[in-house]
């Protein structure tokens, strides 16, 4: 009699409607315990390496899931998954990498991109391919000014560069690397396995040469056959007008060096922009509120308004109202985009006096006595508004 299908839930050890990374997560965990590499000759291990990866064949599959879910076994072709015997004559022996699923993506995270397939041919990565340098980013914090107008910094900072001395090799000078007899200059160690289920192949980096494909008898004494020193250096960063808080700045090449002849990594300057005492950016347009007298906003004046470039004289007219937004053109900030500057948004306030002696007192008395409605009344005025709210 054959022996009864365990859930597919509780092969992964997860509860019925598990989230697809709960599943991958479970599967992962699960695929590497029971692997036949991890298990040597273990008939127990190598059944449950089969079984959980049926259950993932099923459950990652959304269609193949929600018809388990609905109907069990009897909703999903029990050929699909791992437990099918059409799939191959000699097991394992018959697949390659691509027919199982996730694993492709699981034996590339856990043994370094050395899955080829149990049995297939698969495909081999080179560790001493030349590699980009790996890539850094420092904060600069700059001015309201310098954000507007561009400066040039010089910044400092501690880094790897190449060496000197070994002109990055990691050989001692006069000396040479030469080529790993155990990978023959790949780079890669492959180890191949046979098991009751045919042959298994994974490659992993060298450990003799770490994946370099190259030995150092003779390491140089500056970085120790790194090819790298840690040194400090000055950078000059130029920035052009018109950045803003979190603007970033790439300078290429001044990142990390290279591994294998590879190009350097690139350094990324990310800004912070400090706020300014009078001035609010909103895009590229600055805004500034700027109070005025009863008396100015009622005879109108000549106001001082200052700007980042200087101060500038604006007319405010007659009977201006508190709130008031008046629009200086180009006055804002340079757009990194079209070049063009943005605008100065210019909003004025009634400042009402707060110390006042009794002759003053008497002479706004005396002012309010001589205007009446007519003086403020305007279309739409707010007294008009309530008067045909409450009729």
């Amino acid at each position: 009699m054959a022996e009864k299908k365990r859930d597919y839930y509780e092969v992964l050890g997860l509860k019925k409607g598990a989230s697809e990374e709960e599943i991958k997560k479970a599967f992962r965990k699960m695929a590497l315990k029971y692997h036949p590499d991890r298990n040597p000759g273990d008939k127990s291990a190598e059944e449950k390496f089969k079984e959980v990866n049926e259950a993932y064949t099923v459950l990652s599959d959304p269609d193949k899931k929600r018809k388990y879910d609905q109907f069990g076994f009897a909703g999903v072709d029990p050929n699909a998954g791992f437990g099918g015997a059409g799939g191959g004559a000699g097991g394992f022996g018959g697949f390659n990498a691509s027919d199982f699923g996730g694993f492709g993506d699981i034996f590339n995270d856990f043994f370094g991109g050395g899955f080829g397939g149990f049995g297939g041919s698969g495909s081999r990565s080179q560790a001493n391919a030349p590699r980009k340098g790996a890539d850094l980013q420092e904060r600069l914090t700059i001015t309201f000014e310098e954000a507007a107008f561009g400066v040039k910094k010089t910044i400092q900072l501690n880094k790897n560069v190449s060496c000197k001395k070994c002109g990055g090799t990691g050989a001692a000078p006069g000396t040479s690397k030469h080529k790993c007899t155990r990978c023959n200059g790949t780079g890669m160690y492959t180890r191949v396995q046979r098991t009751p289920l045919g042959q298994f192949q994974s490659s992993s980096p060298c450990p003799d040469c770490g994946g370099t494909g190259e030995i150092i008898d003779t390491p140089c004494p500056d970085c120790h056959g790194t090819g790298k020193v840690r040194k400090k250096i000055k950078i000059d960063v130029n920035i052009p007008a018109g950045v803003d808080t979190d603007s970033v700045i790439p300078i290429r090449g001044q990142g990390e060096p290279g591994e294998n002849g590879g190009p350097a990594g690139d350094l990324y300057i990310v800004l912070r922009v400090q706020s300014h005492p009078l001035f609010r950016r909103t895009g590229n347009d600055l805004r500034i509120e700027v109070p005025i007298t009863f008396e100015e906003a009622a005879l109108g004046s000549d106001i001082t308004v200052p700007t980042l470039d200087g101060k500038v004289s604006y007319h405010v007219p007659a009977g201006t109202q508190p709130g008031t937004i008046f629009r200086l053109k180009g006055k804002g900030i340079r757009s990194l985009r079209t070049g063009r500057n943005g605008d100065l948004m210019v909003t004025v306030n009634l400042e009402v006096p707060t110390k006042l002696s009794g002759a003053q007192k008497k002479a706004i008395k005396e002012m309010g006595k001589k205007l009446n409605e007519n003086c403020y009344k305007k279309k739409g005025s707010f007294k008009e508004k309530v008067k045909e709210f409450f009729s």
